[in-house]
């Protein structure tokens, strides 16, 4: 047996005071594409119960809300990938979810889940790192009044190595996610190198969210820009010293050639026995940063 009671909360609040009750033997599921197999494979042990927190209310919706776009707990990879706001505003991320597993996986797995699971390439996860993205991280102030406390926290804070996250899922939920949408002479773009063979980890991943400054010189000028990486540390990877090269600079082919030895002295990728060598790794991080910035710049000027 690998969980004793399976949990179907309606609200925040309800699903915080069962996990309370089980005392840390309770787990949160979504999808469950991460969690139930590891329990299956023996890599974590059997629980008490499950909470699953994709009956709460509001946690399949994706809507505008003030100034950004905001995904529930429960929303799936093929619900961004199919949502007109996301593939408009947020474009990085609707490529992301796109490509992770096979539809199977992202009519299940959950963008919520797999941040929670803390991994440094999730292909979403780089995504919604590039646009800026923020969890809403909720828990019970107290036991004894069961009142709920819900904080944003910017997503890069929430790694804290491979597999561990800042959520406590005996206690916490990430009940939200947010970005701020793109803007005019603004766009999001990812790019994902990745055996050819059916579904397959990647072998890196980058995601860009670029925004122009036009009309006060020849060709328009790299304002901002937000680039992350996978996997190339511990955690999901924000490429801040190219960052800085690029902003003020021409949105032209000859500045992305002229960023990538920025790239490759910030980043470290290492061999690994299940994607590629570092060797290849460094070679693929140009192609990423011609792929993923080119695009990004065409979007934003179209």
């Amino acid at each position: 047996m690998l969980w004793q009671d399976y949990l179907m909360p309606a609200t925040v609040g309800e699903a915080l005071s069962l996990l309370a009750s089980y005392r840390g033997e309770a787990r949160v599921v979504a999808g469950g594409t991460d969690l139930i197999l590891e329990i299956q494979q023996g890599h974590r042990p059997p629980v008490k119960a499950l909470v699953d927190v994709t009956r709460i209310a509001g946690a399949n919706q994706i809507r505008r809300e003030g100034d950004h776009i905001v995904l529930g707990c429960g929303v799936t990879h093929t619900m961004i990938v199919e949502s007109a706001l996301i593939q408009q505003y947020g474009t990085a991320l609707a490529e992301g979810c796109g490509v992770i597993g096979g539809p199977q996986v992202r009519n299940v797995g959950t963008l919520a889940g797999n941040i929670a699971h803390a991994l440094p390439a999730g292909d979403g996860t780089i995504s919604l790192l590039a646009l800026a993205g923020e969890a809403q991280v909720s828990r019970l102030k107290t036991l004894k009044v069961l009142e709920t406390m819900q904080v944003w926290v910017p997503l890069e804070k929430l790694y804290l190595g491979p597999g561990k996250s800042l959520v406590d899922q005996t206690c916490e939920i990430i009940s939200a996610l947010r970005f701020i949408p793109t803007g005019v002479w603004e766009a999001s773009a990812f790019a994902r190198i990745m055996r050819p063979q059916g579904v397959a980890l990647p072998i890196l991943c980058m995601a860009v969210r670029l925004g122009l400054e036009v009309g006060r010189h020849p060709d328009p000028v790299i304002a901002a820009v937000r680039i992350a990486v996978g996997p190339v540390a511990p955690t999901p990877y924000r490429a801040r010293a190219t960052e800085e090269f690029f902003v003020g600079k021409p949105a032209t082919a000859e500045t992305v050639e002229a960023a990538i030895p920025v790239l490759l002295n910030e980043c470290h990728p290492r061999t690994s026995a299940h994607r590629s060598t570092l060797e290849y790794r460094r070679e693929m991080l140009s192609v990423l940063l011609r792929r993923a910035i080119g695009t990004a710049m065409k979007r934003a000027m179209a």
